[in-house]
Formats: structure tokens, C-alpha cells, sequence
């Protein structure tokens, strides 16, 4: 491939974002090599009238070389992802990361690879998400009933959602904050980081810190494109996503910290995970984890979901 071909890096948040951070310092680690064309990169797709979608397809079809996706989108390719977006299953992001820098993620990696064009470069922490609204605080169950809620695509989060007694709805990143201020939905879940740089909490001042799921991001590259590059060209492109992985779970766990302190500033009313009927919730939602553990790969289980217990 030419060294000067320019390489197409691209996100769907904003500058505030650590996402955007980590993705900014990947493209500068690519751009020193020397190894490459210009790096172009767009932060977030959605300012531009793209979908976080469409980003997605764009690196799985060669018009672009480099993206991160939440591992949700990707299930319908890779069922095996699913063992990331099943409730309450992780406690500790420590664990969870450890158990995809090891096997389970080499073999969830594997199975993306052999379905689509994408090639896993790293797994980005996206945060415990936690679910927002307009209404109420919510403790249990009850509180949560008849409240339609936003969720991102992913059918696995939706019926946690449903089971939990909310009404979910999905919509792309993009139209998120139109359905939050148009009222079509009265909650919604995401990561704390997300709460706060889309300033959902003017919109939503309650917020329950239920955990439901620990956010994982796969920082992904085509992989044709990937496979056309000189060794060397390949070493600094997996050195970068390294690097930036690294600094990217680093600002991550202190972001969570930081927030929930920041956000009581903002007037958010802060339910903790104290505070919330934490079992009720479990026990409403485990049906979905026990069937899916039946269907996941018994490898992917025992290396991921078994880890997280052990």
C-alpha cells in the first residue's frame, strides 16, 4: 500500500469526550510514524448528518480505515458479543478488562473477524451505564413502571430494560437528545460520561446509579486495509491502539469517580446503588443471562462471564 494513502479515523462524540481524547492521541501516534499519509479525523460523525451507524458500516466497507463501536451494535455479527450486554453481570471493570486483554477477548475478537471486516484492535471502557429521567427517583421496580426509556440497539438491552418494567425504544446516537427534550421518552441509560457531556441532566434530574451493564467499546480497523500494510505499518498501527487503550480505561475509571461528585452541582438527585432495590432488579432480569448462557460459546463463557465470579 502507498505510504501516503491518507488514513480515515473517525468517532460520534464531542470534543469534551475521552473517547475523543483517546482517538485524538491514536491519530497523532499514527501521524509521527511517518509510516502514513495525512490522518484525517472526525470526532464526531452526528455534527456531520451521520449516524453512529453509518460510521460503523463505513470502517466494515473500506471508507474508512478506523472507528470505535459499542460492543451492542455488533451482536447481530458476532452473537458471542452478546456476553458483554447481559444485566448486572459485572462488578468490578478491573475484572472485566483483564478477562478481554486475555482469552475471551481473543476469542470474541476471532469471531467478529470471521464475520465482517473488522479487525479488534483494543477494548475501550465505556463505563457502568446508568439510567436517567424526567419523572422520578427510581428505587425498585415500581418506580420504574410505564416510563418509556431510550437504549441504543441492542436487543439484549432491550429486554433488560422491558424486564425491569420500562417501555425501551431505540434510537441512534444522534437522535438522542431530540426524543430526551421532546419528551418521546422520559428515560434513558448511558454512561455517566455520556449524562454529562450531552448535559442530559438539564432534561433528566434524577439519576439511578443501577450499573445494569459495564460499557465495552471495541476500537475497530478495517481489516483488508489492515492486512495491505507493510509490517512495520502494522506494528505502529497496533502500538498506537495500545497506547491509546491504555490512556483511554486510565481516563475512564477517573471520569466515573469525578462525575458523581461534579453532577450534584448540576441539581442531578443521586439514587446510589445503596439506595436501589439492587436484588429485585437482579432477580427480574437473571432469566436473560441463564438463557444466554446456554447459547454463548461455552469458552466465551468460562473466559469471560466464569471470570468475573471467580
Amino acid at each position: 500500500m502507498s505510504t501516503h494513502a491518507t488514513v480515515h479515523v473517525a468517532g460520534y462524540q464531542g470534543t469534551g469526550s475521552i473517547l475523543s481524547t483517546a482517538l485524538l492521541s491514536l491519530a497523532e501516534s499514527l501521524e509521527a510514524t511517518q509510516f502514513f499519509g495525512p490522518i484525517n479525523t472526525t470526532l464526531d460523525v452526528t455534527a456531520h448528518g451521520e449516524s453512529a451507524a453509518q460510521m460503523f458500516q463505513s470502517v466494515n466497507n473500506g471508507a474508512r480505515q478506523l472507528c470505535y463501536v459499542a460492543s451492542g451494535y455488533l451482536t447481530e455479527l458476532a452473537p458471542d458479543l452478546a456476553v458483554l450486554d447481559l444485566p448486572f453481570t459485572v462488578t468490578a471493570r478491573t475484572r472485566a478488562l483483564a478477562a478481554l486483554d486475555q482469552t475471551a477477548g481473543q476469542l470474541l475478537s476471532r469471531t467478529l473477524e470471521q464475520h465482517s471486516n473488522y479487525q479488534v484492535l483494543g477494548y475501550w471502557d465505556n463505563g457502568f451505564r446508568h439510567i436517567s429521567n424526567a419523572v422520578r427517583p427510581l428505587h425498585r421496580l415500581a418506580d420504574c413502571e410505564g416510563l418509556k426509556i431510550r437504549s441504543l440497539d441492542s436487543a439484549i438491552y432491550r429486554e433488560s430494560l422491558n424486564a425491569l418494567g420500562f417501555q425501551a425504544i431505540t434510537t441512534d446516537v444522534s437522535e438522542l437528545m431530540r426524543v430526551i427534550r421532546s419528551g418521546e421518552v422520559q428515560a434513558q441509560e448511558n454512561p455517566l460520561t455520556n449524562y454529562s457531556n450531552f448535559k442530559i441532566y438539564e432534561h433528566h434530574p434524577y439519576l439511578s446509579l443501577t450499573g445494569h451493564v459495564f460499557g465495552v467499546l471495541l476500537l475497530v480497523c478495517n481489516q483488508p486495509w489492515f492486512a495491505s500494510l507493510s509490517e512495520s505499518q502494522q506494528q505502529a498501527v497496533q502500538e498506537a491502539a495500545t497506547q491509546a487503550t491504555a490512556q483511554q480505561r486510565t481516563l475512564a475509571a477517573q471520569q466515573d469517580a469525578a462525575l458523581q461528585t461534579s453532577l450534584l452541582t448540576h441539581g442531578s438527585q443521586i439514587v446510589s446503588g445503596s439506595q436501589l432495590d439492587m436484588a429485585q432488579m437482579q432477580r427480574a432480569t437473571v432469566y436473560i443471562v441463564e438463557r444466554e448462557r446456554q447459547t454463548l460459546s461455552k469458552s466465551v463463557v468460562q473466559h469471560y462471564l466464569d471470570a468475573l465470579e471467580s
